[in-house]
């Protein structure tokens, strides 16, 4: 065709437009193909105008000349696995995909796995034929339900699966032919990881940085930059030894891609010089896929030799990455450092003086991201291990394996991580309980299953009673109390409870902890002033006392397209230390100090409402603040309902409270008694509703009215006691749905 950009722009859009309308999918496919195509070559163009020069990135130039022919068969790990014991040192790469959530981390990660033949032989060839231009990829890569391709290979768990989000760090193994490579095979090894994306799980990401060479940081070319995307990009630049970064744009091929413009500000923003070095790419229509995987073998470095190998040769050092729990005990992802790790070795754990006792390996392989069983694991490579461990808590990420007649000596040196990596500190608190009290101990056996691969769970074990359990009163019985990362980290318990366990639990409201300094007081009869730290609200003093309350702060950045709204969002949460900044395209940068029980109710969901859905922050924290704070507490016909107790401004305590018994009233099942909801605080009654009572109808009976006034007084009467009765003894059932309440509680 003889037409313009703008004209050939032109005629696709309406294409696809008319092919949506009459159904014909396969022509739309090629159009959108076609327009991925188009959007390529013209951010290509748009970059040169700006730049004055053609785009052709050093690891462009170089492909030309170093890339694998067209002709070059195809290595797959599943057919090939015998050539990674031969692949030395110098030819492994390790590698991290780190973005904002929903940037195409995973999706782009099973485009690799496709393409280095991981997913079987018909997918791997037909990606490897498109990726060398011998076809024309005619799916576009949906994953629609008439081709019912999947693109998110990596995220096994079902919760991910569901909500299309990563929750756990993932690995796999690669091989991919390549003229870099110096072995004798010309085939490289590569270990790829795929991180969350949401910052909740934030420090999965910070751990797979510190396992890794190379990162690879992908931006949405419809977005560009986001908060996440700056917080990961802060996380490398932190780092005492980071890995290279690499830039790649995904979903170029959307029709709201903006790649020319997202370049530029990338470069501008995050201090690059060059933005022919930010590599194209698109999962669903699979470009940019081998000239991603080619720039990582080219600027990605190999794992770096012990310092003392020379001294300690052959001697087995692995690093465990990451361990989960199943049906055979424990299982450990590994890094093995130095020499060689086998089947049926004795090891032991070099941890916090243990290694007095030892294993037998057992069983391990290479993850593909499918186990493969390969019976021993050479140096530089990653691989699982089970070795009859019945403790994860054993195996924390960082934590170093060597063989049992070795694990006494002090001399060697050994990597750590920081002791935040390999555990985290909890954020928010919650209890949580079954539905039946009978089921308690299949509770807490599932909890306690889930614990062990998710190192930011915590459960708490009180003095009180020994073994983690927590009184949830007569509403809700014996229950844990247990730590998390955030309210995606809650939700995220609660599905996979349901999804891994069949257990419908009932978590109580987060909380976050506070810091109560109680002074003298006769009510107290302190001598001298006490600091202590609540996690529990029964804790919280009693009204009259004298206290000072200082509750945890952190530091919000937040990006979004306009910045009065959300200016006005942060005032109205009594945010501090306002500071905004003009992005390079388009949209601001809004940082502020916001209370940490601000941000755990509902602020990200106001956040997208004000922002249309734009609006993207992330958080750190920033020690305490004083603050006039109240305790609410909830009563149901006159008693304590302590796990539906909250926190907050004490001039905000009235509205939220009134908000907080509405809900109640429209949530909790309706009784044969007549139920009174109650919210106090500072020793007052500040908000109150009545639910009714179901009303049964005694003056009827085998379908015939009862006649006589006295015989219906006397019935109206035994009514009237009976519910008195069940009033003063009876049980309100609460559900989820009665404590989502108190988390959603905006006036």
């Amino acid at each position: 065709f003889s037409w313009s950009s703008q004209e050939t722009e032109g005629f696709l859009s309406s294409m696809i437009m008319y092919t949506s309308r009459t159904g014909n999918h396969i022509l739309k496919r090629l159009l959108v193909v076609w327009q991925g195509l188009e959007l390529k070559h013209k951010a290509k163009r748009h970059i040169t105008a700006l730049t004055g020069r053609p785009f052709s990135s050093t690891a462009a130039t170089r492909r030309k000349h170093e890339s694998s022919s067209d002709d070059d068969k195809v290595v797959s790990i599943l057919q090939d696995r015998d050539l990674i014991a031969k692949i030395p040192l110098e030819d492994i790469r390790n590698f991290c995909f780190i973005a904002h959530i929903d940037h195409g981390k995973s999706s782009l990660s099973s485009r690799i796995l496709e393409l280095c033949g991981n997913l079987g032989p018909a997918s791997q060839q037909k990606a490897w034929e498109v990726a060398t231009g011998k076809i024309v990829e005619t799916t576009g890569g949906s994953t629609s339900v008439d081709n019912r391709e999947r693109i998110d290979a990596l995220d096994t768990l079902s919760v991910e699966q569901e909500r299309g989000i990563t929750v756990k760090a993932s690995t796999a193994t690669l091989l991919y032919k390549h003229p870099s490579a110096i072995g004798p095979t010309g085939v490289l090894c590569l270990n790829m990881y795929d991180t969350p994306g949401h910052v909740d799980f934030g420090r999965e990401v910070s751990r797979s940085l510190s396992f890794v060479e190379g990162a690879v940081l992908l931006l949405d070319a419809s977005q560009g930059i986001q908060a996440q995307t700056w917080s990961v990009y802060e996380k490398v630049k932190a780092m005492d030894d980071p890995p290279e970064l690499l830039m790649a744009l995904t979903k170029v091929d959307m029709e709201s891609a903006r790649p020319a413009n997202c370049a530029l500000s990338i470069c501008e923003w995050l201090g690059m010089d060059d933005p022919e070095a930010i590599l194209l790419t698109s999962a669903r229509s699979r470009i940019g896929v081998k000239e991603l995987v080619d720039a990582i073998a080219l600027q990605v470095p190999p794992p770096k030799p012990m310092p003392d190998e020379d001294q300690y040769p052959a001697m087995l050092r692995a690093q465990v990455i990451d361990s989960w729990y199943d049906d055979r005990g424990v299982n450990c992802l590994v890094r093995v450092l130095s020499g060689k790790l086998q089947e049926n070795h004795r090891i032991s754990i070099r941890n916090e003086g243990r290694g007095s006792v030892s294993y037998s390996v057992q069983e391990l392989g290479i993850v593909t991201p499918s186990p493969v069983r390969t019976g021993e694991l050479e140096r530089g490579q990653m691989g699982y291990i089970r070795f009859g461990l019945r403790d994860p808590r054993q195996a924390l990420p960082g934590t170093i394996l060597m063989l049992a007649a070795d694990v006494q000596k002090e001399e060697v040196f050994l990597p750590t991580l920081p002791a935040y990596l390999m555990k985290e500190e909890s954020v928010l608190y919650a209890s949580v309980h079954p539905e039946d009290a009978n089921g308690f101990e299949e509770l807490a056996h599932a909890v306690e299953r889930l614990a062990l691969n998710d190192t930011g769970l915590q459960v708490s074990r009180t003095s009180a009673l020994g073994s983690g359990e927590t009184v949830g009163g007569p509403f809700l019985g014996p229950g844990l109390k247990v730590g998390f990362q955030g309210l995606l980290h809650v939700e995220v318990f609660r599905q996979r409870l349901r999804d891994e366990f069949g257990m419908n639990a009932v978590v109580t409201p987060p909380k976050v902890h506070y810091r109560v300094t109680q002074t003298p007081h006769k009510k107290n009869n302190l001598k001298e002033a006490v600091t202590m730290i609540i996690e529990d609200l029964s804790e919280w003093p009693d009204a009259g006392t004298r206290f000072i309350v200082e509750e945890p702060v952190v530091r919000v950045r937040i990006m979004c397209p306009e910045a009065g709204p959300v200016l006005d969002l942060l005032s109205r949460n009594r945010a501090t230390d306002m500071e905004t900044q003009p992005l390079p395209d388009e949209g601001w940068l809004i940082e502020a100090r916001l209370p940490w029980a601000e941000v755990v109710t509902d602020f990200d969901d106001k956040l997208k409402s004000v922002t249309a859905g734009y609006g993207s922050m992330t958080t750190q924290e920033d020690g305490y603040k004083q603050a006039t704070l109240s305790k609410v507490d909830i009563l149901l016909n006159g008693e304590k309902v302590e796990p539906l107790a909250f926190v907050c401004h004490k001039d905000d305590a009235a509205g939220q409270a009134r908000v907080v018994c509405k809900k109640l009233q429209e949530v909790l099942p309706r009784q044969q008694f007549v139920t009174v909801i109650q919210a106090t605080a500072d020793g007052k009654i500040i908000a109150a509703e009545r639910l009714k009572a179901f009303r049964k109808d005694v003056l009827t009976k085998s379908g015939k009215s009862v006649s006589g006034n006295d015989r219906k007084m006397k019935l109206l009467q035994k009514q009237k006691k009976g519910k008195k009765r069940m009033q003063e003894t009876g049980r309100v059932q609460l559900s989820q749905a009665a404590f989502n309440s108190v988390i959603s509680r905006s006036t």
